[in-house]
């Protein structure tokens, strides 16, 4: 039996699980508060009180450091990798912490995993951060050689999903063609190629569906006219701050009705608001073209479409998009996400022998 505990630091939360095995020792969200956040100028900073949050929890629940077999951190915004576990190492560590023009918190998920790895005296991990990167060169091409299609999704639970399938399936994850669907907050369509992720909408900020919170993709002229105040928009005035918020953070559900939670927008359906169900229902129209995008880039050789994340718990939606798409492949629903799960799965892999940890 291996003892993993996994670190996963958000926005405005520190999610932190330990695992013997595959069995949950106990998984835990620490909620931070606006007051607490308010005290640290940047993200880097929250270092320390993040990691003495993870302490308090493990002292909490009688977890000692010497029981551990390894300790795996939420992987940042590194340069493009492939998929796979990856042992923290400095160079790993170094450009962590190198200031970004965008932070984000799970940057912080290697550096607190490499302080407590060396306290229990065993390895530190990421696994299938972001950045995972697995794009063929057709990919990478857009309509402008000074900007690349680049690779940013949440791998993590793609890459969970896509062996689940495959494991469903009766077949190696590296022998099969998927269309996964990871459905949250953010929305990320990608081409599982026999074990590869060869394309995926850029779901951070850039192409794909629109999302709860993020515009997807959107007219570039339209966009240019606003960011610049060139009628029709002539009577806005964004700052690139602004205009940022606009398409991550402020897009989607947020801009059209106000809220974010897909369950206050089915209330509202249920209500008869004919709006919000043009809304939901075009969300749904977007995700079911990205998928058949994704199948164009597989051929049309595809063995299922799988759909995960926290709104595949949705039986109308779901059921919009099976309803476009079931004629490509067969269909397979894995509500919610378990991200903690698999990150502790990857330190597994490499703890059991049944793969090679990754040098950054």
């Amino acid at each position: 039996m291996f003892r993993v505990l996994t670190i996963n630091p958000g926005s405005t939360s520190t999610k932190v699980a330990v695992y013997d095995d595959e069995t949950p020792v106990f998984v835990e969200t620490v909620r931070h508060s606006a007051e607490e956040l308010a005290a640290y100028p940047r993200i880097p900073d929250q270092y320390a009180f993040r990691r003495d949050a993870v302490l308090r929890l493990l002292e909490k629940h009688g977890i000692a450091l010497d029981s551990l077999d390894a300790v795996v951190g939420r992987g940042g915004l590194l340069r493009p990798i492939e998929s796979g576990t990856y042992r923290v190492n400095e160079k790993m560590l170094a450009e962590l912490r190198a200031p970004k023009e965008r932070e984000h918190a799970s940057n912080l998920g290697a550096i607190i995993a490499d302080e407590i790895a060396r306290q229990a005296g065993v390895p530190a991990f990421i696994v299938d951060p972001v950045c995972v990167d697995e794009f063929e060169p057709l990919a990478r091409i857009s309509g402008l050689p000074e900007i690349e299609r680049r690779s940013l999704s949440h791998a993590l639970n793609l890459k969970m999903a896509g062996r689940r399938a495959a494991q469903e399936l009766g077949r190696p994850y590296d022998e099969v063609n998927l269309v996964v669907v990871h459905m949250g907050g953010g929305i990320s369509v990608a081409a599982h190629k026999r074990g590869r992720q060869v394309d995926v909408n850029q779901a951070l900020d850039g192409t794909g569906p629109f999302s709860p919170e993020r515009a997807g993709g959107l007219p570039v002229g339209d966009v240019l006219r606003m960011a610049y105040s060139v009628p029709p928009y002539d009577k806005t005035r964004y700052t690139y701050e602004e205009m940022f918020k606009k398409i991550a953070g402020q897009g989607g559900l947020v801009a059209h009705l106000g809220t974010n939670d897909a369950t206050e927008v089915e209330r509202r359906i249920a209500n008869g608001d004919e709006h919000a169900r043009l809304i939901y229902e075009a969300m749904a129209y977007q995700i079911a073209k990205e998928i058949g995008l994704m199948a164009t880039v597989l051929k049309g050789d595809v063995d299922a479409i799988v759909l995960t994340g926290g709104l595949a718990y949705s039986e109308m939606l779901v059921g919009w998009i099976r309803e476009r798409v079931e004629w490509i492949a067969p269909v397979l629903v894995y509500p919610g996400e378990d991200e903690m799960l698999a990150m502790a799965q990857g330190a597994l892999r490499v703890l059991r022998g049944e793969e090679q940890a990754r040098e950054y």
